[in-house]
């Protein structure tokens, strides 16, 4: 016989187990309730008074009443044969089921003597069978149930949700609400170290005096010196502020408590400040030790401008609390305060001042030494081509912090896993480069050879502006590729200076609005593409002479604000006739950029038209094609290397924007 090959072989099964939880208790409730109010009968009964049922039984038209003694409620079945006489009452359609009509009557309703004086009137076989019964029924206790079995459930639900949110897991349950979020780390379980950490010299160089401190506290105590408080890391986005917090914990070998500000703040009345009390317990109890707070503005915001707010803020709150447990009248000794933010500016003097926050430590963008480094520390777990070049892309990613490094070193990868390369190689680290600051490359996108010459000849008046200008940014590439939000970029490499002379200025600004130049020469009318164009240009213009004292009608004044004292105050630093003449101004100093930049591109006509040529040919060209048509760069030092250079791509919204 054959043996069936979709069959098990028999033996021992497992027994198969079905675990219970929480939940099917949720289910059979649902299904009960469900049926509770949805499984009736069936029957449609019409409500009737009493004096017409008596009319109904004394005409030999009923067969049954059940009266419910405890609900005062009759229930009538009809005789089958009289149900037509009532088929009015059932709006025509006769119920199959009984009881067919209610009636309901007083407490003093005496249903033995009612029911046997009408059936006392009627024959001996048309009398009217009478049920009389208590209704006993279970449902009816739970239905008087269900309403403080679901505030019940609604309760436990709510305070799950808190326990939840407040890191309440332990035993308390809801009154953990008020414990701190933060994470521990323990001695030793920090791996982290200022090995992993590369670039930040100086920040580094400073955070290792804390991580001195620490292991060294007789050091300086014996000299009558004070271990400071905190320190507080300042710089952008993506630089490796918490990374270098974590490096700090970890080279000091101490526990380190890790929380964010916006863990302080609830929607409880007093909760930030609880927490707040309690993470200080917590680190006294572990001292020594470090408290890293990330984004610490979200509670450290100055007090008295949140508009809208009183003075009883949850925030403020918090943060009185947070001053007082850094230099109140407890000690602290052994506990080192570490925090990052992207917005100093906007903290509040109490909690900046010595004693609280010592030293405030810059991590800056990194320069290039730094970008390689951070480069060969992403490049480590990536398959590259041989003999790879990483100084050029240390060269050609100025500007970018840690985060976008290593956002370039994944985009290279994807991009190289798209074109099944077996390894990744230069382009496509530029194609990632690309990607991060312009956008997704939009090849499919259908535009009109028109609009494309346009933006030819906008991107042209760029390029060559920029190139023949001594102080303007050197140019990369240029490119009419559509790409995120713009239809056309010119890519520059701009020095990495920290200061900028007017002239530098005055150079850039030109460049800036040769694409605007370009077409009033070549069409005579403006286009929205130079929107983004037309934005910087008036922020810088209005910089120079508000800000940096460039202007001679206004003078060496400036209204600009970097403490940002002025908080909510809309009122100008300066008079009417003043805003008039700094109006003035700036006109005047665009009008002068813009003929300079339109006589730059009039005495090169000829190689600005070659140019536009060439890039609606090739979509894209380089410097070398620029250094073909003009000769060697205006300015340019036989020293100069991309290493100086920083990538800006123009790109403006596609909706106001035609030509970037």
């Amino acid at each position: 016989m054959a043996e069936n090959k979709n069959n098990k072989p028999h033996g021992p099964q497992k027994p198969v187990k079905v675990s219970f939880g929480i939940s099917w208790i949720y289910i059979i409730l649902l299904i009960g309730i469900g049926w509770m109010f949805f499984n009736q009968s069936g029957a449609n009964p019409q409500k009737e008074e009493w004096a017409d049922v008596q009319k109904q039984w004394l005409a030999g038209d009923i067969k049954e009443v059940v009266f419910i003694r405890n609900e005062f409620e009759g229930r009538i079945t009809m005789k089958p044969d009289r149900l037509d006489k009532y088929s009015e009452k059932f709006g025509g359609n006769i119920p199959a089921k009984s009881p067919h009509f209610t009636f309901l009557v007083s407490g003093s309703f005496n249903a033995e003597e009612m029911f046997g004086e009408l059936n006392d009137q009627l024959p001996e076989d048309e009398k009217v069978k009478v049920v009389i019964e208590n209704h006993e029924s279970i449902w009816s206790m739970v239905e008087w149930l269900i309403f403080p079995l679901l505030l019940i459930f609604m309760w436990i639900f709510m305070f799950r949700g808190i326990n939840r949110n407040a890191g309440g897991g332990g035993p308390g349950g809801v009154f953990n609400v008020g414990k701190s979020t933060g994470k521990l780390a323990e001695k030793n379980e920090m791996k982290v170290t200022f090995k992993d950490v590369a670039g930040l010299y100086g920040a580094k160089e400073e955070v290792m005096e804390i991580v001195d401190f620490l292991k060294n506290p007789q050091k300086y105590t014996a000299l009558g010196g004070k271990i400071p408080k905190g320190a507080l890391l300042v710089g952008p986005p993506g630089t490796g502020k918490t990374l270098l917090a974590k490096a700090v914990a970890g080279e000091a070998n101490v526990p380190f408590f890790s929380i964010s500000g916006s863990d302080f703040v609830e929607m409880f009345v007093g909760v930030g400040a609880s927490r707040v009390r309690d993470l200080f317990r917590q680190a006294k109890e572990k001292s020594p030790c470090i408290v890293f707070i990330d984004e610490i503005d979200a509670v450290g915001r100055a007090r008295g401008k949140n508009a809208g707010f009183s003075s009883n803020d949850e925030r403020e709150n918090t943060l009185n609390q947070l001053l007082t447990e850094m230099d109140g009248f407890g000690s602290n000794s052994g506990v080192i305060i570490l925090a990052a933010t992207n917005r100093a500016d906007i903290l509040d003097k109490a909690l900046m001042r010595a004693g609280r926050f010592d030293r405030q430590i810059h991590v800056d963008l990194p320069d290039l030494k730094e970008r390689m480094e951070i480069f060969n520390v992403h490049l480590k777990s990536l398959k590259l081509e041989k003999d790879f070049d990483v100084e050029f892309l240390a060269k050609h990613t100025p500007g970018f912090s840690g985060a976008d490094i290593a956002n370039v070193c994944n985009e290279a990868a994807l991009t190289a896993a798209r074109k099944n390369k077996p390894e990744i190689d230069k382009q496509d680290f530029l194609d990632a480069v690309d990607r991060i600051i312009g956008g997704l490359e939009k090849k499919g996108m259908m535009i009109s050879q028109e609009e494309k010459k346009n933006t030819a000849y906008h991107e042209a008046g760029h390029a060559t502006v920029s190139w023949l200008l001594p102080h303007a940014n050197p140019l990369f590439k240029v490119t009419i590729v559509p790409r995120g939000r713009a239809l056309g970029a010119a890519w520059y490499l701009p020095d990495e200076r920290h200061t900028e002379t007017k002239e530098q200025m005055l150079d850039e600004m030109c460049s800036l609005i040769g694409g605007r130049a370009a077409e009033d020469i070549i069409y005579g009318q403006p286009s929205t593409g130079a929107i983004s164009d037309l934005e910087r240009l008036t922020k810088m213009a209005y910089a120079m002479v508000t800000y940096y004292g460039m202007s001679e009608k206004v003078g060496k004044l400036s209204f600009y604000d970097s403490t940002g004292s002025r908080g909510y105050d809309l009122t100008k630093p300066y008079s009417e006739k003043t805003a008039e003449l700094i109006d003035q101004e700036v006109k005047e100093l665009v009008e002068s950029i813009y003929e300079k930049t339109v006589n730059i591109l009039k005495e090169n006509s000829e190689g600005f038209h070659q140019l536009a040529a060439i890039l609606l040919e090739k979509e894209v060209i380089f410097a070398e094609d620029m250094e073909r048509i003009f000769g060697p760069r205006a300015g340019a030092k036989a020293e100069e290397t991309p290493a100086q250079e920083e990538p800006q791509a123009e790109a403006a919204p596609a909706a106001v924007e035609t030509d970037e």
